[in-house]
């Protein structure tokens, strides 16, 4: 058991010093900022490194793993085919793809569909989740490792809307969020053996939020911040206990975001937290602003800035200090169901429109550039060594420099 720790702890080391790459939602360490810059400008004819064709449906978002690109898809008049998808990065050529039976409940609402959460990797495995609680594990190369259909252990867990809760993998651990109004729950499965190493009880309501890493001053401090309608708990990695928690109740929809030591919590507008002092295992409130709101997307945090966008398309600025609203900016039309990220100084949000915005963020939040795709987009985007990749249904685009 130690020598698989040690092994999963350097793989995690190995994860942290990647940050280049983007190996699951929001980023590898889910705070939707890049280390490297992206183009600011496209069109159908700049900057469009390449397009590849998409089977199926798909709202979740690519990962960069080395060279290569991951993404899933479903398809099927039931949704219940799945796909996960492998490019090379420089081409767009399609390397590999594996399908699978659904094994879950399928049905979605139109919006949405069985292939709404994002893969995750580690490095040397991809690990893709779907609506139907079904959980594959493949090498880079897509070779089968395991396979989990989560229904057969938990019948009742489903969510007549569609699930998208995407996945996380910390320690040696994937983290799966399976919540909703009748059997709700966490687990932690071994990601070499698939098998489940914990689960939680947890609220039943229906919840698709996402799990966020929080690091510790040393790896093995590492948690994991799971949110829900109760509020967040900090939970340990490798046990699923809990170490910390905020119990004034959150959002089921925009997830959190970690920042310098504090969460940033869609709870009562906007709740800022840390781990109390007097009492380390009570959150400490730092500050809380009932006139930030965001709608569908997440929150992102960047240079004492934090970032939301509203439900009516406007964008919100508010210091990370105090939660005191600096200004506020009206996006172009459309909503944002995928969340914004970050590179540079500059914010990327793509809507259900099809628009591609950017928004500058020294000044104070002009639009600088937006381009259509003319297909709905409402995936998060994802950045890696200059490129920005986003995918609809259909296409999966690559934006870089040439």
């Amino acid at each position: 058991m130690l020598l698989r720790y040690a092994t999963c702890l350097s793989i995690a080391i190995a994860g942290s010093m990647a940050t280049a790459e983007w190996r699951g939602f929001r980023g590898t360490e889910s705070t939707a900022v890049a280390t490297t810059p992206a183009p600011t400008s496209w069109s159908d004819t700049e900057n469009i490194a390449w397009k590849a064709d998409l089977p199926g449906r798909g709202l979740s978002s690519p990962i960069i793993v080395g060279d290569r690109v991951f993404l899933t898809a479903s398809s099927g008049g039931r949704q219940d085919r799945l796909h996960v998808l492998c490019f090379d990065d420089s081409k767009g050529n399609l390397l590999w793809e594996r399908q699978f039976w659904a094994t879950g409940r399928t049905i979605a609402h139109p919006t949405t569909c069985n292939a709404a959460p994002t893969p995750v990797s580690d490095g040397q495995r991809i690990y893709a989740f779907y609506s139907s609680n079904d959980l594959v594990c493949l090498d880079l190369d897509g070779n089968l490792q395991w396979f989990r259909g989560l229904t057969h252990d938990y019948p009742n867990a489903s969510n007549s809307l569609g699930m998208s809760s995407s996945l996380i993998v910390a320690h040696g651990v994937v983290i799966a969020m399976v919540e909703n109004d009748t059997d709700s729950l966490t687990t932690g499965i071994d990601s070499l053996t698939g098998e489940e190493l914990w689960k939680l009880n947890r609220p039943r309501k229906a919840n698709w939020t996402s799990p966020v890493h929080w690091k510790g001053n040393t790896p093995e401090d590492d948690l994991v911040l799971i949110q829900s309608s109760a509020g967040v708990v900090a939970i340990a990695p490798r046990t699923g206990e809990t170490k910390w928690s905020f119990d004034d109740g959150a959002s089921t929809v925009p997830s959190l975001v970690v920042a310098d030591g504090v969460a940033y919590v869609p709870s009562h507008g906007i709740t800022a937290i840390k781990p109390g002092e007097s009492t380390p295992n009570v959150a400490e409130i730092v500050w809380q602003e009932g006139g930030l709101n965001p709608g569908t997307s997440s929150l992102v945090v960047h240079k004492d800035k934090v970032y939301l966008i509203s439900d009516a398309g406007v964008l919100s600025c508010a210091d990370a200090k105090t939660g005191k609203r600096e200004y506020q900016s009206r996006l172009p039309k459309g909503h944002c169901s995928g969340s914004p990220v970050i590179s540079g100084d500059h914010l990327y949000v793509f809507n259900e429109e099809g628009n591609g915005i950017v928004v500058d963020l020294t000044n104070k939040g002009k639009v600088v550039h937006q381009h259509s795709f003319g297909q709905s987009i409402l995936c998060t985007a994802a950045i890696s060594e200059g490129a920005l990749y986003v995918r609809s249904d259909k296409t999966l685009w690559k934006i870089a420099a040439k």
